[in-house]
């Protein structure tokens, strides 16, 4: 099968890549055009250099995947998509868009007859090797006609990949993902650190990460990566404790908001994402004041 990839960053690069060993030709294009002229000298990629040239490689119906920021560098793309395609064509929003925009952008191209598929995709840097979780929303139909790329993508043909529903469910779905991950990241990272201050037992982290995981109910993927970290630096010099958070995990609370459904592990472990980015704690040092006004507790100074 003939497709289109749009953005050539680590991820789009790598599921091209996959595509491409996985026996399917892929047209590339990347904003830099050396990104693209190097991966196609490099991995048999089929180079394009503008989105007409794009366009015009593709026989109907067109298959274009886009791996590009989401917010406003999606909406430009299809925007700038939209004149070279026809009805039919399907446009495949692999980042991890809002599922709003999504459900917007959907009913505005099926108004002109082309299909938008959104997949929430996970797998990171391992994609290339282990495969992709993907959870697609959208038309059935044109679900079908993508599903070699999918079964190509997926860690199996019958696994790691689903069609949940119809347009924005899939970028929902995996925004839903995304929050339990702050949630879990945030248990590991607390548990080893209370296992780091028990000075007196001298514990080896990277020992105990390894133990759990085998057999141990807690043991997973995440847990493996954390295994690394910890094997490759224990004391995790060089790095500041300062956490990101990509949008997702606010969507979640929001969303849980929205619907009356409690999510506090999620919520609590976004705000520490929050709290890790001040190097001021305004409100750490309220607290230490107000402790002292009213029981007379040390305060710690400057």
């Amino acid at each position: 099968m003939k497709a289109a990839m749009i953005g050539l960053g680590k991820m789009g690069a790598n599921m091209a890549r996959r595509l491409i060993q996985g026996g399917h030709e892929v047209v590339g294009f990347n904003r830099t055009k050396e990104v693209t002229k190097d991966m196609a000298a490099s991995d048999d990629l089929i180079p394009a250099y503008t989105l007409q040239e794009l366009t015009d490689s593709l026989s109907q119906p067109r298959v274009i995947w886009m791996m590009v920021p989401a917010g406003d560098p999606t909406e430009k793309m299809i925007n700038k998509l939209t004149p070279l395609i026809e009805k039919g064509d399907i446009l495949i929003d692999g980042g991890n868009s809002n599922y709003k925009d999504t459900v917007r952008r959907g009913f505005s191209l099926q108004e002109k007859g082309i299909h938008l598929i959104d997949i929430g995709t996970s797998g990171g840097v391992w994609g290339l090797k282990e495969g992709y979780s993907m959870m697609a929303g959208g038309d059935p139909e044109a679900i079908q006609i993508i599903t070699p790329l999918l079964k190509t993508l997926a860690p199996g043909p019958d696994r790691g990949w689903g069609h949940v529903g119809p347009s924005g469910s899939g970028h929902f779905v995996k925004m839903i993902h995304n929050g339990i991950e702050y949630g879990m990241m945030q248990a590991y990272a607390e548990g080893f650190e209370i296992l780091k201050f028990k000075e007196e037992f001298f514990f080896d982290l990277h020992q105990i990460s390894e133990i759990w995981r085998s057999g141990s109910v807690i043991r997973s993927w995440l847990l493996d990566l954390t295994a690394r970290a910890l094997e490759d630096n224990p004391d995790l010099e060089g790095i500041k404790g300062w956490v990101a958070d990509s949008g997702e995990g606010r969507w979640t609370v929001f969303e849980s908001i929205d619907l009356d459904v409690p999510a506090p592990v999620i919520t609590a472990a976004l705000q520490a994402r929050f709290v890790s980015r001040k190097e001021e704690n305004y409100a750490a040092k309220l607290l230490s004041a107000m402790r002292n006004q009213f029981g007379g507790h040390e305060i710690k100074k400057t």
